[in-house]
């Protein structure tokens, strides 16, 4: 495969661009790769559900999500966005729910996956509560 890219050196490269990990080593970046699942989504495919227990949380590598709250769109989330963080993160069930409008490229993290990359890295965790952070600070906003 002379002049072409991995698979998984591409993924490296898309998340190294998401704002949320530009701080991050690349030997971190491996890492986070390296833990989490890679997976596609289809279009209309339901990844998190509301008021379900939260068990995973996604980055959004390339496509387009619908949040829905009791039904309608509140937000619309695309590349370099996380979800499911909020649930996770809080130890809560999902306030929303969110449904793929475009075929998806997501890293899957779940609640033991995030537990070894904060032991890992320790500012994995800072990433998650910073979009946490910005989501109820979006949320206020709007």
């Amino acid at each position: 495969m002379h002049g072409r890219q991995s698979a998984e050196q591409q993924r490296i490269e898309k998340l190294a661009r998401v704002n949320r990990f530009q701080d991050f080593t690349d030997d971190e970046i491996h890492e986070v790769v390296e833990h989490a699942r890679y997976l596609t989504v289809p279009e209309h495919w339901a990844l998190m559900v509301e008021q379900q227990p939260a068990d995973k949380a996604y980055l959004i590598l390339s496509g387009e999500v619908s949040v829905r709250r009791h039904g309608e769109e509140v937000a619309r989330l695309g590349a370099g966005e996380v979800i499911g963080e909020m649930a996770l993160v809080n130890h809560k069930l999902r306030s929303a729910t969110v449904v793929a409008d475009t075929p998806l490229e997501v890293l899957h993290f779940t609640t033991d996956t995030v537990a070894a990359l904060t032991a890992k890295i320790p500012h994995f965790r800072d990433a998650l509560i910073g979009a946490v952070e910005e989501r109820i600070a979006r949320d206020q906003g709007s």
